[in-house]
């Protein structure tokens, strides 16, 4: 009998706690983790798991009533392993103590209507912590979350998310907006607004690989049609360089009017034709 409640008790374990804590010994950090700048870890305890977004969001109580509220921001989330014998009220007084030292002004501390775990909230100014106990079993065991609320900084345009989702999609896109002077390389300034949206993808998506190639219509010679389409997709490249995007990531070619998406007897069809085109590798 007692080795089937053990059993019974472990399989609870596994379904109510992160897997890697039924397997983490008290005072040892998983690689990768280490404490929170914010509030050191109660003697013995070990990280066993954490994580850190520069934008996210999380529930932090409010009050003794169990009401939460949803705060966006910078989010660090550590899971810690403790020896048996500290107890969760021990853990979230140390942690209130700790945080009213440090300036804080504790918002909730101890038991909460409706939740069995004691927790500890704290907040100053934008920066919120929450510890939360987490008795196992075999081991004591706490949960911090810390929350620097801050508002999201815009780093894709409508347009620059509408260019990623279509190369996401198909592999590839027809850029207009970037222009040169006639029978030249250089980029006119009019073309800022969507070479930044262009930088923007990249930034976004730091895996990419692109390909840009130079298009023509087929006004003048072929080869110096050829020639130029090289230069310009090789300014485009060189454009992105200059604002930080590795070349590494970039590859160029000019294909001058040898493929031509619209017929080329007409100026709208000819401005078509004259393009940059973005391929994912």
């Amino acid at each position: 009998m007692e080795t089937m409640n053990r059993l019974a008790s472990i399989l609870l374990l596994a379904l109510v706690l992160p897997a890697p804590l039924l397997a983490q010994e008290p005072g040892k950090d998983e690689d990768g983790c280490k404490e929170s700048a914010l509030l050191s870890r109660m003697p013995g305890c070990g990280v066993y798991q954490c994580e850190a977004k520069d934008y996210d969001a999380a529930d932090i109580i409010q009050n003794r009533q169990g009401d939460e509220k949803s705060l966006e921001g910078r989010v660090e989330t550590l899971y810690l392993a403790c020896p048996a014998n500290q107890s969760s009220l021990q853990i979230i007084r140390n942690a209130e103590a700790a945080l009213r030292k440090a300036g804080y002004t504790i918002v909730v501390a101890g038991a909460i209507e409706g939740l069995s775990e004691p927790r500890t909230v704290a907040r100053k100014g934008a920066q919120w912590i929450q510890v939360t106990g987490h008795p196992t079993g075999d081991y004591a065991g706490y949960e911090q979350i810390a929350v620097l609320e801050k508002a999201l900084t815009e780093e894709m345009s409508a347009s620059a998310q509408a260019m990623s989702d279509a190369i996401a999609k198909s592999g590839k896109l027809d850029v207009y907006g970037i222009t040169f002077a006639t029978g030249q390389a250089a980029i006119s300034p009019a073309s800022d607004a969507v070479l930044n949206d262009v930088l923007a993808v990249l930034s976004a998506n730091a895996d990419w690989r692109l390909r840009i190639e130079g298009h023509t219509d087929n006004v003048g010679d072929q080869a110096a049609n050829l020639k130029l389409s090289n230069a310009r997709a090789a300014a485009v490249a060189a454009w992105l360089t200059a604002k930080g995007i590795d070349a590494g990531r970039l590859s160029t070619a000019g294909l001058g009017d040898t493929q031509p998406v619209a017929d080329n007897a007409g100026e709208d069809g000819r401005a078509r034709n004259r393009r940059v085109v973005l391929i994912k590798q």
